[in-house]
């Protein structure tokens, strides 16, 4: 038996895509913003890792912000 479980949308309702085509309230990219809704956990557990180094990448870079 597989375990499943509810992966929360990084969503904070703050979206505007910037000129990447990344949102820059979730930082996921438009791609991943219209497959949320029918990826899997797994899919949804990979989008997240990307978000989380997305974030990470354009919040300790100096001189560099989302547009």
């Amino acid at each position: 038996m597989t375990e499943q479980f509810d992966v929360t949308s990084p969503c904070i309702r703050q979206c505007c895509l910037d000129k990447q085509d990344m949102c820059v309230g979730c930082f996921r990219k438009f791609d991943e913003i219209l497959v949320w809704g029918s990826a899997s956990d797994e899919k949804k557990t990979d989008i997240l890792k990307n978000v989380k180094n997305r974030k990470i990448q354009l919040t300790n870079t100096p001189n560099i912000t989302p547009q």
